[in-house]
């Protein structure tokens, strides 16, 4: 059984997040989506909203699995047995940062690999930061998210 980890914020889950989704179930048996606690970050979404809005968008599709993640990404990935650690790029200024993280958690742990995997041509300029932008500034995430997604800015906006 191949199992993969794809970690993220998803603040919200993107198109392109699922494209990226996509790619990596082509590539593994079962990939884990793990959405990660970050202190350093102030979501504009609860970790629990974010694991409902992915596990709607994903249903019950085969071989993937929402989980939240704390802690360390490589123990994570050894406690699910991964194997590998997709990472989407979007463009070559993601590249420097991946690639150092990527280093480090070779050196965490030398049995979890990082695979990195572009999206679509369609999706390489989508990022959650603009999907939020554009949603505060009154114009139209449809093209962008899932509609479940799209409802959920609005809750928040009558708020």
């Amino acid at each position: 059984m191949r199992r993969a980890i794809y970690p993220g914020s998803f603040d919200p889950v993107t198109n392109g997040h699922l494209d990226v989704i996509d790619r990596a179930r082509k590539l593994f048996d079962e990939v884990v989506v793990a959405i990660a606690v970050n202190d350093q970050k102030q979501p504009l979404f609860s970790l629990e909203e974010r694991v409902a809005f992915l596990t709607k968008t994903l249903g019950n599709l085969d071989g993937v699995q929402v989980a939240p993640l704390e802690g360390l990404l490589v123990d994570f990935a050894v406690q699910q047995k991964a194997t590998a650690v997709i990472r989407g790029l979007r463009a070559i200024s993601d590249f420097e940062f991946e690639f150092q993280m990527a280093l480090m958690n070779r050196k965490l742990e030398p049995t979890v690999e990082t695979i990195f995997l572009m999206p679509k041509e369609e999706y390489t300029y989508l990022s959650s930061r603009i999907v939020k932008e554009i949603a505060r500034l009154g114009g139209d995430i449809a093209k962008f998210v899932p509609p479940h997604v799209v409802e959920a800015f609005r809750r928040k906006e009558k708020r």
